[in-house]
């Protein structure tokens, strides 16, 4: 492999490949340069909504199990250890269920609105980055458009040439230069339109996941309580607000 490399890299063809690579963002300009700026931006945000986007940090698979278990945890005076749990954890189910134990004994509108309350601030932390993605989506494929326009307009500044016919081969190189922007533009644009559309379903499915666990710890409240009769016929709890784009 790399005996194959070193002849591959002797013979020059790499280090034209290289030139022409350099040649083709050199030639963009200062608009080349934005791009590259949105490239770097996006694949930033990617790599942040990969590390922290994970099962792990929202829905970790045992403390799930052990909400969807918790009016078992009701009956055999567990619960105590459950609390503890929700309390030392850093997951955005045990900060949601830590925040529904310690407004247990709070009117149930109360506790609703202060785990709506959080909620909120939960979806948000789901959702940062995204919005600079957004941005990338929308400017870079602009950029693209107007280092292109601003390119043609140079190469179609010198009338002289156009109509005597003179240096049409330059004329056509340099039309190809100036699309190299629109190239650069639209490919930074598409992968940023694939990972927001992935990073914002990923979100939306574990938000139903999250709003389906706190129902269940909200109805095993509701059911103590009824059990214990200290329910005065007030509303369920709604589980999770809306969980699209902030």
């Amino acid at each position: 492999m790399l005996p194959a490399f070193s002849q591959f890299a002797v013979s020059g063809v790499a280090p034209e490949a290289l030139q022409k690579t350099w040649k083709f963002f050199a030639d963009g300009g200062f608009f080349m340069l934005l791009i590259i700026l949105c490239s770097v931006l996006a694949l930033m945000v990617i790599v942040y909504k990969m590390m922290t986007l994970t099962k792990a940090s929202v829905v970790p698979g045992r403390l799930a199990g052990e909400v969807e278990l918790v009016e078992a945890h009701h009956e055999s005076d567990q619960l105590e250890r459950l609390r503890v749990e929700f309390r030392e954890g850093d997951s955005s189910l045990a900060r949601l269920c830590d925040v529904a134990m310690r407004n247990e004994g709070r009117p149930l509108g109360e506790a609703k609105e202060a785990v709506q309350a959080s909620a909120r601030e939960e979806i948000v932390r789901m959702n940062a980055g995204l919005p600079i993605l957004d941005v990338v989506i929308t400017v870079a494929p602009l950029l693209g458009l107007l280092g292109t326009a601003s390119g043609l307009v140079l190469i179609f500044g010198n009338t002289e040439d156009l109509t005597s016919g003179a240096n049409n081969a330059k004329i056509g190189a340099g039309i190809a230069r100036a699309l190299g922007t629109t190239i650069a533009g639209m490919v930074v644009a598409v992968p940023s339109v694939v990972a927001h559309s992935y990073f914002t379903r990923k979100i939306e499915t574990m938000a139903a996941r999250l709003e389906v666990l706190l129902g269940g710890l909200v109805g095993a409240r509701v059911t103590s309580a009824e059990g214990s009769g200290k329910m005065d016929g007030q509303q369920k709890l709604s589980q999770f607000p809306d969980a699209g784009r902030s």
